[in-house]
Protein backbone atom coordinates (compact mmCIF):
# COMPACT_ATOMS: atom_id res chain seq x y z
CA UNK A 1 0.00 0.00 0.00
CA UNK A 2 1.39 3.40 -1.02
CA UNK A 3 2.24 5.80 1.83
CA UNK A 4 0.45 9.15 1.80
CA UNK A 5 3.00 11.95 1.70
CA UNK A 6 2.82 14.97 3.98
CA UNK A 7 2.27 17.28 1.01
CA UNK A 8 -0.72 15.23 -0.19
CA UNK A 9 -2.19 15.32 3.33
CA UNK A 10 -1.79 19.11 3.45
CA UNK A 11 -3.26 19.42 -0.05
CA UNK A 12 -6.33 17.40 1.00
CA UNK A 13 -6.77 19.42 4.20
CA UNK A 14 -6.54 22.73 2.34
CA UNK A 15 -8.99 21.49 -0.30
CA UNK A 16 -11.55 20.46 2.33
CA UNK A 17 -11.26 23.69 4.37
CA UNK A 18 -11.78 25.87 1.27
CA UNK A 19 -11.83 29.63 1.94
CA UNK A 20 -11.19 29.14 5.67
CA UNK A 21 -7.77 27.62 5.06
CA UNK A 22 -5.46 26.46 7.86
CA UNK A 23 -2.66 28.15 9.78
CA UNK A 24 0.65 26.54 10.73
CA UNK A 25 -0.53 25.51 14.20
CA UNK A 26 -3.60 23.78 12.78
CA UNK A 27 -1.50 22.00 10.15
CA UNK A 28 0.95 20.84 12.83
CA UNK A 29 -1.87 19.51 14.98
CA UNK A 30 -3.65 17.73 12.12
CA UNK A 31 -0.58 16.22 10.44
CA UNK A 32 1.51 15.72 13.61
CA UNK A 33 4.47 17.09 11.66
CA UNK A 34 7.10 19.70 12.54
CA UNK A 35 6.85 23.28 11.25
CA UNK A 36 9.94 22.85 9.04
CA UNK A 37 8.47 19.70 7.40
CA UNK A 38 5.18 21.49 6.77
CA UNK A 39 6.94 24.51 5.23
CA UNK A 40 8.88 22.17 2.92
CA UNK A 41 5.69 20.34 1.92
CA UNK A 42 3.82 23.59 1.25
CA UNK A 43 6.76 24.70 -0.92
CA UNK A 44 6.61 21.33 -2.72
CA UNK A 45 2.89 21.91 -3.42
CA UNK A 46 3.58 25.47 -4.59
CA UNK A 47 6.20 24.19 -7.06
CA UNK A 48 3.92 21.38 -8.24
CA UNK A 49 1.13 23.83 -9.07
CA UNK A 50 3.40 26.39 -10.71
CA UNK A 51 5.07 23.79 -12.98
CA UNK A 52 1.96 21.86 -14.02
CA UNK A 53 -1.04 22.94 -16.04
CA UNK A 54 -3.21 23.44 -12.96
CA UNK A 55 -5.98 25.96 -12.33
CA UNK A 56 -5.21 26.15 -8.62
CA UNK A 57 -2.34 27.28 -6.41
CA UNK A 58 -1.35 27.54 -2.74
CA UNK A 59 -1.68 30.99 -1.23
CA UNK A 60 -0.61 32.25 2.18
CA UNK A 61 -2.56 35.18 3.55
CA UNK A 62 -1.94 36.50 7.08
CA UNK A 63 -0.43 33.17 8.13
CA UNK A 64 -3.32 31.11 6.70
CA UNK A 65 -2.71 28.68 3.85
CA UNK A 66 -5.43 28.17 1.23
CA UNK A 67 -5.92 26.43 -2.10
CA UNK A 68 -7.17 29.13 -4.48
CA UNK A 69 -7.83 29.46 -8.19
CA UNK A 70 -5.15 31.06 -10.37
CA UNK A 71 -5.81 34.57 -11.74
CA UNK A 72 -5.61 33.18 -15.30
CA UNK A 73 -8.86 31.27 -14.80
CA UNK A 74 -10.73 34.18 -13.18
CA UNK A 75 -12.88 34.81 -16.27
CA UNK A 76 -14.39 31.33 -16.33
CA UNK A 77 -14.91 31.35 -12.54
CA UNK A 78 -16.76 34.67 -12.95
CA UNK A 79 -19.10 33.04 -15.49
CA UNK A 80 -19.95 30.33 -12.97
CA UNK A 81 -20.56 32.83 -10.18
CA UNK A 82 -22.76 35.02 -12.37
CA UNK A 83 -24.89 32.09 -13.54
CA UNK A 84 -25.10 29.63 -10.61
CA UNK A 85 -28.39 28.07 -11.73
CA UNK A 86 -26.71 26.66 -14.86
CA UNK A 87 -25.19 23.97 -12.63
CA UNK A 88 -27.27 20.83 -12.28
CA UNK A 89 -28.98 20.44 -8.92
CA UNK A 90 -28.02 17.39 -6.87
CA UNK A 91 -30.58 14.74 -5.94
CA UNK A 92 -30.62 16.04 -2.34
CA UNK A 93 -31.15 19.65 -3.48
CA UNK A 94 -33.99 18.61 -5.79
CA UNK A 95 -35.68 16.70 -2.96
CA UNK A 96 -35.42 19.67 -0.61
CA UNK A 97 -36.58 22.09 -3.31
CA UNK A 98 -39.62 19.92 -4.03
CA UNK A 99 -40.55 19.71 -0.35
CA UNK A 100 -40.18 23.47 0.13
CA UNK A 101 -42.19 24.19 -3.04
CA UNK A 102 -45.14 22.02 -2.03
CA UNK A 103 -45.12 22.58 1.73
CA UNK A 104 -43.93 26.18 2.12
CA UNK A 105 -43.42 27.93 4.41
CA UNK A 106 -41.57 25.38 6.53
CA UNK A 107 -38.49 25.06 8.74
CA UNK A 108 -35.30 23.05 8.22
CA UNK A 109 -36.47 20.55 10.87
CA UNK A 110 -39.76 20.02 9.01
CA UNK A 111 -37.81 19.39 5.78
CA UNK A 112 -35.57 16.92 7.63
CA UNK A 113 -38.60 15.14 9.14
CA UNK A 114 -40.00 14.59 5.64
CA UNK A 115 -36.67 13.50 4.12
CA UNK A 116 -35.40 11.54 7.11
CA UNK A 117 -31.90 13.01 6.70
CA UNK A 118 -30.07 16.25 7.49
CA UNK A 119 -30.82 18.96 4.96
CA UNK A 120 -28.73 21.96 5.99
CA UNK A 121 -26.34 21.78 3.02
CA UNK A 122 -29.04 21.43 0.30
CA UNK A 123 -30.95 24.33 1.89
CA UNK A 124 -27.80 26.45 1.81
CA UNK A 125 -27.13 25.46 -1.82
CA UNK A 126 -30.68 26.34 -2.88
CA UNK A 127 -30.54 29.68 -1.04
CA UNK A 128 -27.20 30.53 -2.68
CA UNK A 129 -28.73 29.76 -6.10
CA UNK A 130 -31.63 32.07 -5.24
CA UNK A 131 -34.25 29.30 -5.54
CA UNK A 132 -35.40 29.50 -1.90
CA UNK A 133 -35.28 32.24 0.72
CA UNK A 134 -36.15 33.06 4.30
CA UNK A 135 -39.82 34.06 4.36
CA UNK A 136 -40.26 34.55 8.10
CA UNK A 137 -39.76 32.94 11.47
CA UNK A 138 -41.69 30.12 13.13
CA UNK A 139 -43.53 30.80 16.39
CA UNK A 140 -42.18 29.26 19.57
CA UNK A 141 -38.75 28.62 21.07
CA UNK A 142 -35.81 29.35 18.83
CA UNK A 143 -37.96 31.10 16.19
CA UNK A 144 -36.63 28.84 13.41
CA UNK A 145 -36.27 30.22 9.88
CA UNK A 146 -39.19 29.50 7.55
CA UNK A 147 -38.24 28.77 3.95
CA UNK A 148 -40.19 29.43 0.78
CA UNK A 149 -39.51 29.60 -2.95
CA UNK A 150 -38.45 32.74 -4.82
CA UNK A 151 -39.31 34.49 -8.07
CA UNK A 152 -36.13 32.91 -9.47
CA UNK A 153 -37.61 29.48 -8.65
CA UNK A 154 -40.71 30.32 -10.72
CA UNK A 155 -38.52 31.54 -13.62
CA UNK A 156 -36.30 28.46 -13.37
CA UNK A 157 -39.24 26.08 -13.75
CA UNK A 158 -41.27 28.30 -16.09
CA UNK A 159 -44.15 28.90 -13.67
CA UNK A 160 -46.29 32.06 -13.40
CA UNK A 161 -46.96 31.37 -9.74
CA UNK A 162 -46.81 28.55 -7.20
CA UNK A 163 -50.36 27.40 -8.02
CA UNK A 164 -49.00 26.10 -11.37
CA UNK A 165 -47.02 23.34 -9.63
CA UNK A 166 -48.20 19.90 -10.80
CA UNK A 167 -50.96 18.57 -8.52
CA UNK A 168 -49.92 15.68 -6.33
CA UNK A 169 -52.03 12.51 -6.59
CA UNK A 170 -54.55 11.90 -3.75
CA UNK A 171 -52.65 8.86 -2.49
CA UNK A 172 -49.68 11.06 -1.57
CA UNK A 173 -51.77 12.69 1.12
CA UNK A 174 -52.93 9.31 2.44
CA UNK A 175 -49.44 7.79 2.41
CA UNK A 176 -46.89 10.34 3.67
CA UNK A 177 -43.98 7.90 3.12
CA UNK A 178 -44.49 8.29 -0.62
CA UNK A 179 -44.52 12.09 -0.51
CA UNK A 180 -40.82 12.63 -1.08
CA UNK A 181 -40.72 10.14 -3.96
CA UNK A 182 -43.63 11.88 -5.63
CA UNK A 183 -42.04 15.28 -5.10
CA UNK A 184 -38.84 13.97 -6.64
CA UNK A 185 -40.59 12.42 -9.65
CA UNK A 186 -42.45 15.65 -10.39
CA UNK A 187 -39.36 17.79 -9.96
CA UNK A 188 -37.12 15.52 -11.97
CA UNK A 189 -39.64 15.72 -14.81
CA UNK A 190 -39.76 19.52 -14.56
CA UNK A 191 -35.98 19.68 -14.30
CA UNK A 192 -35.51 17.50 -17.39
CA UNK A 193 -37.94 19.69 -19.33
CA UNK A 194 -36.01 22.77 -18.20
CA UNK A 195 -32.73 21.25 -19.43
CA UNK A 196 -34.26 20.40 -22.83
CA UNK A 197 -35.65 23.93 -23.29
Amino acid sequence: MKMTTLSSKIEALLFVTGDDGLNMRQLQFLTEAEEKEIQESVEELTQKYSKGDSGIMVKELAGVYQLVTKPEVAEIIQKLVENPTSQALSQASLEVLAIVAYKQPLTRLEVEDLRGVKSEKPLHTLASKGLIQEVGRAEGAGRAILYGTTKEFLNYFGLKDISELPALPEEAVENPEEETDLFMTRFQEAFKEEVKA
